[in-house]
């Protein structure tokens, strides 16, 4: 898959109340690319992503995959492609607390009226250490365990890319390391495109290209250049 975003901005507000949030950003994203994109809080890196994946719209600009623009999309068409084609991880969890980790991790494809794979399923658990766990309800499982989750429940539907959004923020230095390893065996493994958004320079530095983004103005920098 390849994706293109081309001028992409995203404003708020008029006048002096007016905030540019994303300027005119220009990025290509290309199959098995692994890419972290860090800055400080309120650099406009979660803005970004968001408009890269679909859940808003910018401003101005285009975003096209496979140069077929989404922005084009009905609501509905949209969030079957997002479901479909896009995996998506967050700092929050958000596991449904009444359903056990097997049933949060299936979700996506219940939405869309399909069965899992149970080999795939069990490849994929075995690959995340949490086959022994399917049947706890998320307060069973510590947080990094519900981070695997949730990662698992991002790969069911087999994306061509995911997107990480500080994935390690609610947990611990230990939890956090053994996330990232595992999400660099899902890219090299597995084949995924990967994007993660992070503050962290750490983290940031594992990804084959790497990117800063201050005040909205997003640049890629060079393997040995110092990030943030």
């Amino acid at each position: 898959m390849n994706i293109e975003g081309k001028e992409l901005s995203k404003i708020y507000g008029n006048g002096e109340s007016r905030v540019v949030a994303l300027d005119k950003v220009n990025l290509e994203i290309t199959a098995n690319d692994f890419i972290s994109i860090i800055g400080p809080s309120g650099s406009g890196k979660s803005t970004l992503l968001h408009l890269l994946s679909g859940l808003d719209k910018p401003t101005s600009g285009s975003l096209t995959y496979n140069g077929k623009d989404i922005y084009s999309f009905t609501d509905r068409e949209l969030s079957a492609f997002r479901r479909q084609r896009i995996g998506f991880i967050f700092q929050q969890f958000n596991l449904l607390p009444v359903l056990t980790a097997k049933e949060n991790i299936i979700m996506p494809l219940l939405l869309d009226k399909k069965q899992p794979d149970d080999t795939y399923l069990k490849q994929l658990t075995d690959l995340l250490g949490i086959s022994d766990r399917l049947s706890h309800l998320p307060h069973e499982l510590s947080g990094g365990q519900q981070q695997r989750v949730a990662i698992a429940r991002a790969l069911i539907a087999q994306p061509d890319i995911i997107f990480a959004d500080e994935p390690t923020g609610n947990l611990d230095s230990k939890s956090g390391s053994e996330v990232i390893e595992i999400m660099k065996d899902i890219w090299r493994k597995m084949g995924k495109t990967l994007v993660i958004i992070t503050h962290d320079s750490a983290i940031a530095r594992m990804a084959d290209r790497q990117f800063v983004i201050i005040d909205g103005v997003l640049r890629e920098v060079k393997q040995d250049e110092i990030l943030l």
